[in-house]
C-alpha cells in the first residue's frame, strides 16, 4: 500500500468513519456494520463497511484490499455478522469475486467512485437474516 493511501486510511479511520457511523444505522445507503472476531485476539470489533445486496448475500468493497484486518478475520472464522438498512444479518462464506463481476451490483453513481478510487479489490458473502 502506497504512503498516500495509507494516510487516507488513517484519516478516514480518525475522522471520516466516526462521522460515517450514523448513516449506517439509517434504512438506505451502502454504509453498514460488519461484527467480527480478532483471528488471534479473541476481541469483538465492528467496521464500517460499504455493501451491496445480491440475490443470497452482499457484494463488499475491499477499498484499501484484502490486507485489511477486518477481512483476514472474517476469513479465518468463516462468518461474521452485518448490520444493514435496520437488519442484522449473519454472513458466511467469504468468496473473492472479479471487479467486473462485483461492479453488477453497484448503481451508475457508484460505479465510477470505486473506479476513481482505485478499488479493485471484492468479496461476496451469502447472509441470513438474525434471529
Amino acid at each position: 500500500m502506497s504512503r498516500e493511501r495509507k494516510r487516507i486510511r488513517a484519516f478516514n479511520k480518525r475522522v471520516t468513519n466516526p462521522l460515517l457511523r450514523g448513516f449506517a444505522r439509517l434504512s438506505y445507503g451502502p454504509f453498514a456494520l460488519i461484527h467480527h472476531v480478532g483471528r488471534r485476539s479473541g476481541k469483538d470489533y465492528e467496521t464500517l463497511i460499504m455493501v451491496w445486496p445480491v440475490t443470497d448475500g452482499f457484494v463488499i468493497a475491499l477499498t484499501y484490499g484484502p490486507g485489511v484486518d477486518w477481512y483476514r478475520n472474517l476469513v479465518a472464522a468463516g462468518q461474521g455478522k452485518l448490520f444493514w438498512h435496520k437488519h442484522e444479518y449473519i454472513l458466511q462464506k467469504p468468496e473473492p469475486v472479479d471487479a467486473q463481476t462485483a461492479l453488477t451490483a453497484f448503481s451508475i453513481f457508484q460505479k465510477p467512485v470505486l473506479r476513481l478510487l482505485g478499488v479493485n479489490d471484492f468479496v461476496q458473502m451469502r447472509a441470513s437474516a438474525s434471529e
